[in-house]
């Protein structure tokens, strides 16, 4: 298959469009960009996006826990008309109690099976996401949904009482990234003017100086940036002036402490977003709250068992979520591997006590078990990028710090014990750019119910 050229990727691409195209890799501070990308949206799509981001920006929620939406039943219709694997069930059920649950391995197992026959295979885009745990997985999806992940990014900012200004001319958004091997490219949003998009890898050996990182960023100017604790790390100890309006961190856990330091840094509100490449963008953190706001009106969420019962409101589970707005991927009763308490934020649902991917006990000096949700508690004054907690067959701990928290070694060890008790712990440092597996344990019995 021939390389897509520079119309295919970006058809409604104007004078301004290519101009800042041009900007963003011409600029004497650039850094090398290793792929190529573009929006491929075609004038009728950005008719169609405006029609989307016009009804979920207001749309309402609208459903309590334990309440599944009206729009269920026919959901469940369409899905098991258009859908191979669920069609191969038989009728649709009315509802989702008999329905069992589908997990990542499914989706692995044969992608194209859970792809709708309606969807035009020549408007496919793939990529392909492994995560830190789990199965290597090939997502279906298309440039409508693509674009439409703003459309939930401007939702979330809207909580925090923020409203996108960025236009033609303006870089929009900056994605960072800081590893060995980065994706890394340039783009322009037409629903936005044709504002510029980069992702950038902050890495030193993508850039001819590393001097030229923070040029670059102070350059672009970006309204928003976004990465994760990783890359937000690496951005902490650039010199930069650039002034976003807010920070989005996208991937792993942010702790008090890091949004803390952003925040300081940067005057700007920074967003906590639970987003998954299969689901897109689920929740925002409103500490106000005290948790993670839903942000589609069309995706209802469960909380299940192991067996995948759902337990009533109020039990702390593993997420399951039913809709979506990927109509390439439409799920039904998809375990994402989190874990959570559904509750309500005033009208709107929200994730309680969230613990990314599965729950893990530690056992403390007395023989009892304490939830990683609690050792999460008591270690958000990190302020480091990430760490890790493992126990072994021993009862043992180690405590695994990014080398930008070295300092906070004491502080992570005294609330370690408080909760514990008097558990040996030893302090580790986490080399390398890669994610890490936050709690794991050798101890039977670890893997929370």
């Amino acid at each position: 298959m021939s390389e897509p050229t520079d119309a295919e990727r970006y058809p409604t691409l104007s004078d301004s469009g290519r101009a800042m195209l041009q900007r963003l890799t011409e600029h004497p501070a650039a850094p090398t960009y290793r792929n190529r990308s573009g929006n491929r949206l075609r004038p009728d799509d950005l008719a169609a996006l405006a029609a989307f981001e016009a009804e979920m920006l207001t749309a309402p929620i609208g459903w309590r826990p334990g309440e599944a939406p009206d729009w269920i039943p026919s959901f469940l219709e369409q899905s098991y008309r258009e859908v191979p694997h669920f069609r191969a069930r038989g009728p649709a059920p009315r509802g989702l109690a008999d329905i069992p649950t589908t997990s990542r391995a499914d989706l692995a197992r044969d992608i194209a099976a859970f792809v709708p026959d309606t969807v035009a295979i020549d408007r496919l885009i793939n990529f392909r996401t492994t995560g830190t745990t789990g199965h290597p997985l090939l997502i279906a999806s298309h440039p409508l949904v693509a674009a439409s992940y703003l459309t939930f990014h401007k939702r979330a900012l809207a909580r925090f009482g923020i409203t996108l200004q960025a236009g033609a001319g303006d870089v929009g958004v900056v994605l960072l990234g800081h590893q060995q091997r980065c994706f890394t490219y340039v783009s322009v949003t037409p629903s936005m003017g044709e504002a510029g998009l980069a992702k950038i890898n902050l890495h030193p050996n993508d850039w001819r100086d590393p001097d030229y990182r923070a040029q670059y960023l102070d350059a672009l100017a970006p309204e928003v940036v976004a990465g994760d604790p990783i890359s937000f790390a690496a951005l902490l100890e650039l010199p930069v002036t650039m002034k976003p309006r807010a920070i989005l961190s996208v991937a792993m856990m942010l702790t008090d402490g890091m949004r803390d330091r952003l925040e300081a840094r940067f005057c700007c509100p920074v967003l906590d977003l639970y987003s998954m490449n299969e689901v897109g963008p689920i929740a925002v953190t409103d500490r106000s709250a005290g948790g993670r706001v839903l942000l589609q009106p069309r995706l209802y969420v469960e909380i299940v068992d192991r067996e995948g019962r759902a337990l009533a409101p109020g039990c702390r589970g593993e997420v399951c979520v039913t809709g979506g707005f990927n109509f390439c991927l439409p799920l039904v009763r998809y375990r994402t591997g989190d874990t959570a308490v559904l509750d309500m934020a005033g009208d709107v649902p929200m994730l309680r006590d969230f613990s990314g991917r599965r729950a893990i006990r530690y056992r403390t000096a007395s023989g009892a078990w304490v939830n990683n949700i609690d050792i999460s508690h008591a270690l958000q004054g990190l302020s480091g990028a990430q760490f890790a907690l493992h126990q072994d067959a021993a009862g043992a701990i180690t405590l695994a710090l990014s080398a930008d928290a070295a300092a906070d070694a004491p502080m992570a060890v005294a609330a370690l014990r408080r909760l514990l008790g008097d558990v040996p712990v030893a302090v580790a440092t986490i080399t390398g750019d890669d994610k890490v597996l936050q709690y794991t344990s050798d101890l039977a019995g670890s893997l929370a119910a």
